[in-house]
């Protein structure tokens, strides 16, 4: 079928496929992605609205070329014997191997970067590409079971998300790992005010609506998946578990550890936008239990103790402004976008 080009992405004459694009940070970069088709026919294709799939399930894929063909094909083998129309998309982010050459011909679409932006970016760029009303994303490392999808599409039905819990198996990740894994985990849950089985799963089955509302928010890197479980808890929107075998990954592994410190300023920031009185109230409980102090121990009003007790009540305002912008904000959005998120 003819194809022409536009905006510096292939599009097809398909009336059912278009190129995505995103209004926001990286988008021109969005639009520079090729997509690809890997056969008439294939699996992977959109359809028309009218057999339009239940599940988009997403593949972000950064040299995995040792398995992201396997993948695409455990994937299909799950959902076909499960009975659940589905298309595949897998997003190669700019890979120096032969990834995209292992993508073609399994029936999977393919959008492909130029260069590598960032896992995060590959997940929008997929997400952006479909319109079912499941969203499905899954590593391409083989670390992830495929097998478990249609249990978790089930769960999708009286769900916002469904992640699968690693649990005991995250036994394979690397010792070295585990202490920054822990420590997230645990400030994630005193954010969220409720135990995280799994902060950072690589897979999920997500409703459309409740995911798309927070696009915005989600970051173009690795901590998309701690960014979103933290939004959702956050907003009350209901996250259930399911746990899973987590296998060892084929290829080496591209977190690094500059990335912890990225995940923790994203605690904070997040806990800030969420839930600001979570920081705001102890931090300046803080302020004034020291002030007091320090007048009991000089047992005088020093201009120390005076200017902490003054802080505290600033940051405690503070607190309370932000914590009615959050609320205002929030009330506006569920207005309109809760039952019909905008596309991005």
């Amino acid at each position: 079928m003819p194809a022409r080009r536009h905006a510096g992405c292939e599009v097809d004459t398909h009336p059912a496929r278009n190129c995505s694009r995103n209004e926001g940070p990286g988008s021109s970069a969005l639009i520079a992605g090729i997509e690809k088709e890997s056969a008439p026919g294939a699996e992977g294709r959109a359809m028309p609205a009218s057999r339009r799939p239940a599940v988009s399930v997403v593949i972000p894929a950064y040299n995995e070329q040792g398995a992201v063909r396997t993948t695409v094909l455990a994937v299909r083998h799950a959902l076909d014997g499960a009975g659940v129309a589905h298309e595949i998309v897998v997003v190669n982010d700019g890979s120096t191997d032969g990834t995209a050459d292992e993508v073609s011909g399994s029936g999977a679409r393919l959008i492909d970067f130029p260069e590598n932006i960032g896992y995060g970016h590959a997940l929008k760029a997929g997400i952006a590409a479909g319109d079912s009303e499941l969203v499905a994303i899954l590593d391409a490392d083989g670390t992830y079971p495929p097998d478990a999808l249609p249990a978790m599409i089930r769960m999708a039905a009286h769900s916002d998300m469904v992640v699968g819990d690693r649990g005991a198996a995250m036994n394979n990740v690397p010792w070295v790992r585990r202490p920054a894994k822990w420590i997230l985990k645990l400030l994630a849950s005193v954010v969220a005010q409720r135990r995280i089985n799994d902060v950072n799963s690589g897979l999920r089955v997500f409703r459309r609506t409740a995911l798309e509302q927070f696009i915005p928010l989600l970051p173009d890197g690795y901590s998309f998946t701690t960014t979103i479980t933290l939004c959702m808890l956050a907003t009350n929107l209901t996250v259930v578990y399911l746990p899973i075998n987590y296998g060892r990954r084929i290829g080496r592994s591209k977190i690094r550890a500059r990335h912890f410190f990225k995940f923790l300023f994203l605690v904070i920031r997040l806990t800030v936008f969420f839930q600001p009185l979570r920081i705001f109230l102890p931090l300046g409980a803080v302020l004034f239990v020291g002030g007091v102090a320090k007048a009991i121990h000089d047992r005088d009003l020093s201009p120390v103790s005076i200017y902490a007790m003054i802080s505290a009540i600033l940051v405690w305002s503070l607190g309370l402004l932000a914590d009615m912008i959050t609320r205002l904000h929030f009330r506006r959005r569920g207005s309109g976008e809760r039952d019909g998120a905008a596309r991005w």
